[in-house]
This record gives C-alpha cells, sequence and structure tokens, in this order.
C-alpha cells in the first residue's frame, strides 16, 4: 500500500454494538497522539464521521477506531471488511492530552469510551506517571479491550453497572473509593456525558485536576462550523480545535447535553429509512 491508500486492514466486532477498526493511514499515524481524533468519510456521499483514535502503530502505518453502531452511517462503517477502501481519513485532529510525567493518574472509561482511555492511559505511563485506570460498561457483553487496558495501566478496575462480570457498580462508586484510598494527582475521564459530568462532581469537593474529552456534534473538525461549541467557564469554545479535552470542573455538561439531542429527529429519520432501504434490497 502507498500512504495514500486508506484500507481497511482489520474490522471486528468487540461487542454488542460495539466494532473496531485498523485503517491503513501512515501519514496519519506518524503524527498521531494521544487524545486527538480523525473524521472518517465512507464514500462522496457519506457522513463525516469524528472518533477518537483509540490505538496507532507508527512501523505498520495504521491507526485503529473503536466505535459504537448508533444510526445509518455508523451501520455502514460496520459492514466494512479486510480490503475495503474509505474515501477520506482526515487527521490527527484536535490537541493532545496534556500528559504528566510523575505523580498518580486516574483513567476513567464508560462504554465505548474505554477505546478513548485507552491511548492516554499508555501515553501517561510511558511518560513516567503511576496509572489507575477505571472501566466500566452496561454489563459483561457491553465490556472490551479489558486486556489492552491493563497492559496500558499500572493498575485496573472493572465496573459493570448489573454486576454481571467484576465488580458491581458504577465507575464514579469506583473512582470516590480510589481518591478517598489514594493520593491521587489528576483524572482523565471519557465515555458518556452524564457520567463525566457525575466524575467531576466527585472529584470537585477534592479539588483533583479533572480532565474530560468532550463528544459533541461535530461538522468539519477544523473552527470553521461552530458546530461543536462548548461552553467552559464564561467561555464558548470549540471542541475540535480547542480541544476535546477541557476541565471538567468548567464544562456546562448540561448546554453539552442540550447540544447532542439537537438532531435526534432527523437521525432518526435517517436511520429508518436505511432499515428500510436494507430490507428491500
Amino acid at each position: 500500500m502507498s500512504p495514500l491508500d486508506l484500507g481497511v486492514v482489520e474490522s471486528k466486532q468487540l461487542c454488542e454494538r460495539t466494532y473496531e477498526l485498523v485503517i491503513h493511514a501512515p501519514l496519519v499515524a506518524e503524527r498521531a497522539r494521544a487524545g486527538q481524533f480523525v473524521i472518517l468519510k465512507w464514500d462522496e456521499e457519506g457522513e463525516r464521521i469524528p472518533l477518537t483514535i483509540a490505538d496507532f502503530d507508527r512501523d505498520r502505518g495504521t491507526v485503529t477506531v473503536v466505535f459504537l453502531v448508533v444510526g445509518r452511517s455508523t451501520r455502514e462503517f460496520s459492514m466494512l471488511k479486510r480490503g475495503d477502501v474509505i474515501r477520506d481519513v482526515v487527521g490527527p485532529l484536535g490537541r493532545p492530552t496534556e500528559l504528566r510525567s510523575s505523580g498518580k493518574v486516574v483513567c476513567v472509561g464508560g462504554g465505548v469510551g474505554i477505546a478513548a482511555a485507552h491511548p492516554v492511559a499508555r501515553a501517561f505511563k510511558e511518560a513516567g506517571a503511576t496509572v489507575i485506570s477505571i472501566v466500566g460498561a452496561r454489563s459483561r457483553n457491553a465490556l472490551f479491550w479489558e486486556d489492552k487496558m491493563r497492559l496500558a495501566s499500572h493498575d485496573l478496575i472493572v465496573c459493570t453497572d448489573d454486576g454481571s462480570y467484576a465488580r458491581k457498580g458504577f465507575v464514579t462508586d469506583a473512582l470516590r473509593e480510589t481518591i478517598e484510598r489514594e493520593n491521587v494527582d489528576e483524572v482523565f475521564a471519557v465515555g458518556p456525558t452524564v457520567m463525566m459530568k457525575a466524575v467531576a462532581g466527585v472529584t470537585r469537593p477534592k479539588a483533583i485536576r479533572t480532565i474530560v474529552s468532550l463528544n459533541p456534534i461535530m461538522l468539519d473538525g477544523t473552527g470553521m462550523c461552530g458546530g461543536c461549541r462548548v461552553r467552559v467557564g464564561k467561555e464558548i469554545k470549540f471542541a475540535c480545535v480547542d480541544g476535546p479535552d477541557f476541565d471538567a470542573h468548567d464544562v456546562d455538561f448540561d448546554y453539552l447535553m442540550m447540544r447532542q439531542r439537537a438532531y435526534l429527529a432527523e437521525e432518526k429519520i435517517a436511520d429508518e429509512r436505511c432499515r428500510i432501504h436494507e430490507q428491500h434490497t
């Protein structure tokens, strides 16, 4: 493959509705750093999908993304096979995560956010920090990359909401106990917005530096459209160029959740049309 051949190297389902793509994109892999993202576009008419870089291999020239099937575009990506070509892989985009080279860091990943937490935990560990990772899912059937997170961390705590595997409870329960027991210098969290809001609530009383990776609706990814605007403190920021990492204690999570629901009706219509089309082909 040439550096411009954006082919699928590996494609697999990790767990329910969750898929992994390994993509040959050496120009992106060469520059990728923990915390950054790419925008994928399947074909000329396809939707632009922003996804966090979950892993990268500079020697192989590959980047890995993990996504949850929630609508038409992600369903199309889930059907890609080895050898398929993706029209556009734009990146790496966003500011890399600022890494602490000492002290104790807790990395929290919830749901598909486990994939986004992986390169950050690994980068903190490689930089010299002691890393405790906490990952959580609704059930064992929704959990993935436990082995990869264990390798990226000095200690790993696994939670399931229903108690079907490992510790029963939310990641915030495990985080609360960890910061009571350990002298934690920083917390990094990525996952559902409501989870990140809860993490901020846990760390705020102890004034622990807490960084979250935000996932607003995003279009161009270069700061031009303003679609990914978020409120941080008294300012409006664009997640694509000012983030995606922000101080959790300053983020207006309610505003973020409101904006994430802006196109739910349109998304349902597009998804239903796709299902009908699939049934007739």
